[in-house]
Parts: C-alpha cells; sequence; structure tokens
C-alpha cells in the first residue's frame, strides 16, 4: 500500500461542510486528518458506501458543501454516485485514490469530479481545494453550463498545415457560432498559433500546465489572450519549456477548459504521443490533416489503422491544399488507402495564403475558396444549418 503521510502545507479560513466516503479506514483516516487541519471545515465521516444510491446522493447533496469519496474501495459504486451527485449540481465533488491510470482518471473526468487526490496527501492542494468548493467556483462552472465540445486537429505529417487550419477553424467558430471558444496551441516547445492569428501573448499553455494545482476556470480566464473576434487563445511559449508537460496536468487543462467554453479547438500538431492522454478520449470530433501525397497518405493510412480504427464519424479526414488537376491519385484511390472517404477538401490558393500571411491577417478573415471551406467546417462543428449560412458570412466580416 502506497505511504499515507501527508506533507506539510498552509490553508486559509474557509467554512465548509465536507462528507467523507472511504470504506478503507487507513486511506479515509489520512484524507480525514488533511480536511480536518483546514480551519472551518466540518467533516462527517460515513465508514462504508451506504444503500440506496439516489437517495443518498440527494441527500448528500441537501446537507453538504462537499462530498470526498474514496474510488479504489468499489470503483463502479463510486462512480455511479460521483455521477448522481453532479447531477444534483448543488455540491463539490471530489475524490481520493492511491494512484489511477489513465482510464481511470478520464472517467473521473466525466463523471464530474472537481478535486482528485492521490497519497502521499499535499496540504497545500488540498487546502487550495477546499477553499475552491468554498468559493462555489467548480459548483457554478458544473450547473450553469454542459461540457464544451473539444476539437483536436492532428496532422499525418509536418508541414501539412494544421497551425493554419487549426487557427482559422477556431476563428471562423468563434464568429459563426458566437459561443465562447478557446484554442490551445500543443505545438510544443514550439507553436505558431498567435503569430497565425496575429496577436500577442503574455502567458502560455505551460503557465496553466505548471500551476495545475490553482487550474480552474478563472484562472485559466485569467491566462488566455483574446483576437479581436473574441476568441480566446492559449499559445504556445517563446521560449523552450525547461520540462516536459505532466499529463495529469494537461488532462486537468483539458476538462477545465470543456467546462469553461463552448468549444475548444487544440492545435496537435503531430503530436501522436499524446494518443493515451485525455485529448483523444474526451474530443467530440479529431480533424486528420493530411495532403495528397505519397508520404503523407502513407502516414495517414497507419494512423487511421493502428490508433483510430475504431472510430466513425468523429474523426474527420481534411485533405489540405487539394487541387484537382495534377494529382497522382484519383478520389477512389485516395479513398481506398486512407479506408474512407475524406470529409473535406481544402483547395489549394497559394496566392490567397500568401497574401494573408503578408499582411498578418487570419485567413479565414479574407474572402477565398479556402476561408469558404474552412467556414463550412466551422458551421458543421457548430451545428449550424444551411439556411443560417449566409447570416453567418456576414458576421465573420463584423
Amino acid at each position: 500500500m502506497a505511504d499515507l503521510h501527508i506533507k506539510p502545507g498552509g490553508a486559509e479560513n474557509i467554512t465548509l461542510s465536507v462528507a467523507l466516503l472511504g470504506p478503507h479506514p487507513g486511506r479515509r483516516q489520512a484524507v480525514a486528518e488533511a480536511l480536518s487541519a483546514q480551519p472551518g471545515v466540518t467533516l462527517r465521516e460515513f465508514a462504508a458506501f451506504p444503500a440506496g444510491l439516489s437517495e443518498l446522493s440527494w441527500n448528500l447533496a441537501q446537507e453538504y458543501d462537499a462530498v470526498v469519496v474514496d474510488v479504489d474501495a468499489d470503483p463502479d459504486y463510486a462512480i455511479r454516485l460521483l455521477e448522481n451527485l453532479q447531477a444534483h449540481g448543488r455540491t463539490y465533488v471530489m475524490a481520493y485514490s492511491e494512484g489511477a491510470d489513465m482510464k481511470a482518471a478520464v472517467r473521473l473526468m466525466r463523471a464530474g469530479v472537481r478535486e482528485f487526490f492521490t497519497f502521499p496527501l499535499d496540504m497545500n492542494e488540498v487546502a487550495a481545494a477546499l477553499a475552491r468548493a468554498a468559493s462555489g467556483q467548480g459548483a457554478a462552472q458544473a450547473t450553469d453550463r454542459p461540457a464544451g465540445k473539444l476539437l483536436v486537429f492532428l496532422g499525418a505529417k509536418g508541414g501539412c498545415g494544421v497551425t493554419t487550419l487549426a487557427s482559422n477553424f477556431a476563428l471562423a467558430l468563434q464568429q459563426e457560432s458566437e459561443q465562447s471558444t478557446l484554442l490551445i496551441d500543443l505545438g510544443l516547445p514550439l507553436g505558431d498559433v498567435a503569430i497565425n492569428l496575429g496577436i500577442r501573448t503574455q502567458y502560455s499553455v505551460v503557465n496553466a500546465l505548471q500551476d495545475s494545482s490553482r487550474l480552474d476556470g478563472g484562472f485559466l480566464q485569467s491566462i488566455v489572450a483574446h483576437h479581436d473576434s473574441g476568441l480566446a487563445v492559449l499559445g504556445a511559449p517563446s521560449e523552450f519549456p525547461d520540462s516536459a508537460p505532466d499529463p495529469h496536468a494537461l488532462d486537468k487543462l483539458l476538462t477545465v477548459a470543456c467546462r469553461a467554453y463552448d468549444f475548444v479547438v487544440v492545435d496537435a500538431g503531430s503530436r501522436i504521443d499524446l494518443i493515451g492522454s485525455a485529448l483523444f478520449e474526451l474530443c467530440s470530433a479529431i480533424y486528420l490533416i493530411t495532403q495528397v501525397g505519397i508520404s503523407e497518405l502513407r502516414n495517414a493510412n497507419r494512423m487511421i489503422a493502428q490508433l483510430f480504427s475504431a472510430r466513425g464519424d468523429d474523426l474527420q479526414i481534411v485533405l489540405n491544399r487539394y487541387a484537382q488537376r495534377g494529382l497522382l491519385f484519383d478520389d477512389e484511390q485516395i479513398a481506398k488507402t486512407l479506408t474512407r472517404p475524406a470529409q473535406w477538401k481544402v483547395p489549394d490558393d497559394y496566392a490567397a495564403a500568401r497574401r494573408t500571411r503578408n499582411i498578418a491577417t487570419p485567413m479565414v478573415l479574407a474572402e477565398s475558396a479556402i476561408a469558404e471551406r474552412i467556414r463550412e467546417m466551422a458551421r458543421a462543428a457548430a451545428g449550424i444549418s444551411a439556411k443560417d449560412e449566409k447570416k453567418g458570412f456576414f458576421r465573420l466580416l463584423r
């Protein structure tokens, strides 16, 4: 069993009623000590999971500001309880475990867990979590809005135009849908999303990942930059980060982002190393960007077969810089190679691309065949019907 000692830390004054459900006495005692050490916390311990799940969750939600659940003792029961608590929306849901793998962490996120502790417990982390629970930030975010859609842009090869498409798509999505949209640049250690949009960023995705213990909707919104269109942007750092990002921190960033924004667009570059993360577990759609070339189609075929074979319509294949004339392969051969037809063909328009690059204006804001196709992709992602397309075009030109 993992060491259950507690690292020392500080706390701020709070007033919070907390229910702790933990059938395992050692783990429950360690968590109880950490919670009781915080001023203003009134704690009640449950040494077993009571029967009557629906009634239990309703009573807990009515009587307690926060509920902390052991997810190791009976994982299936714990998940159902957490989901029921989240559905009531009146309490701040937390969980703890001796250790959790990626699938377990994603499952907890989907169940609505706001804070997740592992052993050895860190008192600073516990204190910060209780402060957030007392402020009501998490509960407000959970009840005020459903989780936003996570849309991931991934390249079959470097140089396929992932960043250009992702950044322009996000901008079009913001304006077409008129809903809050966040663009995250995961092209670490270097990324060009901010440059593509012609904006400067004071903070970057590294700040969010390094301060993940503080990360909530309010903190995230304080470090993003904004394009004139209203699009929120969390860019890549201007300098090489000192260390690789913690996978758990990335998962938390994505979860918080989806609770804070209606749409979250991620430029993942060609980072197939993130396949095992929540990025691809939580996403509503993956846009696989490729070009009609031997190397690109070969890579795309391998990615589809080995990584995304179980994906259905949520895998959207995008043929970028597509020119009908002079192709080595026709549409039938391309579909056969990719094992499915491409949903989108973004035309090759070098003049339009060069013009927007030279004047530092996002491509989607200037009328062109490329811009129109990207707007079509954004409208489809937002569920905008054909009758609204003309209206959307004029919103983009405002």
